[in-house]
């Protein structure tokens, strides 16, 4: 065992009995938010929560649900607008979902970008949200999906 010298020792400041007290009150109240957390918690108690994420798994042959927006041309092609099409990031592009179900004008702002973007590049339409949802099993994709319009801006002139 290490022993300190005695210029040292007389720099050693000891918890008072009441601090201590303290201190170990202290630990017990995070200790029990942790478990709380741990049992009945959910996301938004993080870090006294579990992070679902990393900490469950969901079943191997639920249907994943992959969200995207795509712009219509007037021949209906479909055009994806998401990553390098339009400079914004899919988890930013899900993050504001709920804003731009109650604002679906919103959806110009992309087809914005993406005529800014590929001046070339036919001219849309329409933007929409769509959540395609891809059959599993065994934790596979079986090649089988469902689209489903979440959301659609039908665009003018005076949009962009």
């Amino acid at each position: 065992m290490h022993q300190l010298s005695p210029a040292a020792a007389a720099d050693v400041v000891r918890l008072t009995p009441a601090a201590r007290r303290r201190r170990l009150a202290g630990v017990a109240v995070v200790l029990a938010l942790l478990l709380a957390g741990t049992l009945w918690g959910d996301d938004d108690e993080f870090p006294f929560g579990p992070f679902r994420m990393y900490s469950t798994r969901n079943d191997p042959n639920t249907p994943v649900i992959s969200t995207r927006a795509v712009g219509l041309t007037a021949a209906g092609e479909e055009i994806k607008l998401s990553g390098g099409q339009v400079g914004l990031r899919r988890a930013e592009f899900e993050g504001q979902i709920h804003r731009i179900r109650e604002h679906p004008e919103l959806l110009g702002l992309l087809a914005d970008a993406f005529e800014e973007a590929h001046p070339s590049a036919p001219e849309l339409v329409s933007v929409r949200v769509v959540h395609r949802r891809l059959e599993l099993a065994d934790g596979r994709p079986t090649g089988g999906y469902t689209d489903r319009v979440v959301v659609q801006h039908d665009l003018e002139d005076g949009d962009r």
